[in-house]
């Protein structure tokens, strides 16, 4: 599976002060994570971060040629991008957006559908699979059995006498 360079990481939502900080709205598992970026890319340009700083769960940022509260107004609703090529992730770590059409296979090889959407809960992410019908599965290690980003397989273990949730696919 192809995967994009640029990341969606978050949405600017807001101004912060007058000195011409943003709110961001985090996308990604934590603001940390966000924060650890020294450029972000707006437009599709670089934007250098000049300082962050957590406030709740979104992250506070000054950036580079945003000197006043009208300059960051402009900004806001802007997606706010990264480039995995900086993100430094460890070994078998992926982002969601890569796994986003994945094969979805029990453990025994036979094929349920393909991974359409992610479902973010408090509890836990829900994988949305289209098959022959509509599965939501909890993406915890008693159903997720491995998640191969790089060939777009994901195994599950579904409970046998217990359907998660099935409902009838659009094309019925």
């Amino acid at each position: 599976m192809e995967k994009k360079q640029y990341i969606e990481a978050g949405k600017i939502v807001n101004t912060h002060g007058v000195r011409g900080e943003v709110k961001l709205q985090v996308w990604l598992d934590s603001p940390e994570f966000l924060r650890s970026f020294k450029t972000i890319y707006i437009d599709g340009k670089p934007v250098k971060v000049l300082s962050s700083r957590t406030h709740k769960s979104f992250v506070i940022a000054a950036l580079e040629g945003v000197e006043d509260v009208n300059a960051a107004m402009c900004l806001k609703n802007k997606t706010v991008f990264i480039d995995r090529a900086d993100a430094g992730l460890p070994e078998g770590a992926y982002f969601l957006q890569d796994i986003i059409g994945a094969r979805v296979i029990d453990e025994n090889g036979a094929e349920i559908g393909i991974l359409s959407d992610i479902l973010e809960t408090p509890a836990s992410d829900i994988y949305i699979v289209r098959g022959e019908t509509e599965h939501m599965i909890p993406a915890v290690p008693e159903f997720i059995l491995s998640a191969d980003a790089e060939n777009g397989v994901i195994r599950v273990h579904l409970i046998e006498g217990c359907l998660l949730y099935t409902s009838p696919s659009p094309r019925d």
